[in-house]
C-alpha cells in the first residue's frame, strides 16, 4: 500500500469547502483502487489565524510543510486583510520557498460546459508560468509616503536561471502534447531589458527542441488571439504577471474559474508541490453550499499525477468529465447543483 502524506491547507472563503470535497473524493477513488492511501493533516493558516496570531504562517510551518509529498491548497484572500498582506503571508511564501517555479494551468471545455466563445470548443491549451521571480519578485519600495513626492517603484527581477529553466520546462510539456507547438509571450517591444531577454533566452532552448514548433506574441496580442483563434494556440509560457493574467482568461473562456486548476511544481522534487484551484477565495457564495468544486478536483488529480498515481488521475478525469456531460452543475455553470451534489455524483460514478 502506497501512501501519500498531504497537507491540507483550505485558507480563506470557499477554500475550505472546495479542499473538503476534493479530499472526500480523493478519499473514495484511493478507496475503490485499493492500492494507495492518503495520510492528510490539516493546517488551519488562513485570514482568520492571521488577524487571531499576527500571522499566517507559524515560527517553523514551511520546515513541517517539507515533510509532506504535496499541498493541497484552497485559497487566500479576505475582507478584512488587505490582499498583498494576505498573498505574501500565506500563498507566496509557500511558493517561493519552496521554488515552485513551474505554475502550470489547463485549461479546455469538459464536455456539457458552455464557453462564452462560438469557438470553445477549439480551447485545449496550457499555461506555463514562471512562478518564482519577473513581476513578483517583490522587489521594490515607497518612499515619501503621504507627500506629492511620494514614490512605488516594483521591480521586475528576471535572471537567466530563472527564465531558462521555465522555458526548458515548457518545451519538455510542449514536446509530450500531441501538436508540440509552444508560444512564447512577452512584452518586449515595450520592456526592452528582462522581455528580450527572455525572447533571447527562448530562442537559445529552442535549438534544443527542433521537434516542437514555436511562435511569439505579444501580451495584448495574444488575448485578441485567444478569443478570436484559440486553435491556433496550445501551450503558452510567460511572466509571473502575464501568465497569472492570462490564465484566468484562459478558465473564463473555458467557462468558468470554478473550473480551472493549477499545479505550482517544484519539478526538481527538491520540496513538495502545491496544488490549488485558480478561482479565488469568491467570498460572495462562501456558506452558501454552491462554490463549484470541478477546479479542485482537476487539481486534486494534477496531484494524483505528480505523486505517481497516473492511472487514478486518469479515472478522476473521467469522472469529472462525466459528471459535467451529464448537466449536474454548479450556478457559475448555469446549473441549481450544490457543491455536496457535485461531490457525490462524482464519488459515486468513481464508485461504479
Amino acid at each position: 500500500m502506497r501512501t501519500h502524506k498531504i497537507a491540507a491547507i483550505g485558507a480563506d472563503g470557499i477554500g475550505p469547502e472546495v479542499i473538503n470535497a476534493g479530499l472526500e473524493v480523493l478519499n473514495t477513488l484511493a478507496r475503490v483502487d485499493g492500492n494507495f492511501a492518503f495520510e492528510v493533516e490539516h493546517f488551519p493558516w488562513s485570514s482568520e489565524y492571521y488577524l487571531k496570531h499576527g500571522h499566517y504562517i507559524p515560527e517553523g510551518g514551511l520546515e513541517k510543510l517539507k515533510q509532506f509529498d504535496a499541498i493541497f491548497f484552497g485559497a487566500v484572500g479576505s475582507q478584512e486583510v488587505p490582499d498583498h498582506v494576505s498573498l505574501w503571508g500565506l500563498r507566496l511564501p509557500i511558493a517561493q520557498g519552496f521554488d515552485q517555479y513551474a505554475n502550470v494551468r489547463p485549461a479546455r471545455v469538459l464536455p456539457g460546459v458552455k464557453s462564452p466563445l462560438r469557438n470553445g470548443e477549439a480551447i485545449d491549451w496550457v499555461i506555463v508560468r514562471e512562478n518564482s521571480e519577473g513581476e513578483y519578485a517583490g522587489h521594490g519600495g515607497r518612499a515619501h509616503r503621504g507627500l506629492p513626492i511620494e514614490v512605488g517603484t516594483e521591480t521586475a527581477v528576471f535572471t537567466r536561471a530563472g527564465v531558462e529553466r521555465i522555458h526548458r520546462f515548457a518545451f519538455e510539456l510542449a514536446a509530450k502534447r500531441p501538436r508540440k507547438h509552444l508560444t512564447l509571450v512577452t512584452k518586449s517591444n515595450a520592456q526592452r531589458f528582462g522581455m528580450v531577454m527572455w525572447d533571447e533566452i527562448f530562442a537559445e532552448v529552442a535549438k534544443d527542441y527542433p521537434e516542437v514548433k514555436t511562435d511569439r506574441e505579444l501580451v495584448d496580442a495574444v488575448t485578441t488571439r485567444m478569443v478570436l483563434k484559440p486553435q491556433t494556440l496550445d501551450t503558452i509560457v510567460a511572466t509571473n504577471l502575464h501568465a497569472d493574467i492570462l490564465s484566468d482568461l484562459a478558465a473564463a473562456l473555458s467557462g468558468s474559474l470554478g473550473i480551472g486548476p493549477t499545479a505550482n511544481l517544484n519539478p526538481e522534487r527538491q520540496f513538495p508541490s502545491m496544488f490549488e484551484p485558480i478561482h479565488g477565495s469568491a467570498f460572495d457564495i462562501t456558506g452558501k453550499g454552491i462554490a463549484n468544486p470541478t477546479a479542485t478536483f482537476w487539481t486534486a488529480a494534477m496531484m494524483l499525477e505528480h505523486l505517481g498515481e497516473a492511472d487514478a488521475a486518469k479515472k478522476l478525469m473521467a469522472a469529472i468529465e462525466a459528471v459535467t456531460a451529464s448537466g449536474v452543475h454548479t450556478p457559475d455553470l448555469g446549473g441549481k447543483a450544490t457543491t455536496a451534489q457535485v461531490t457525490k455524483a462524482v464519488c459515486d460514478y468513481l464508485g461504479k
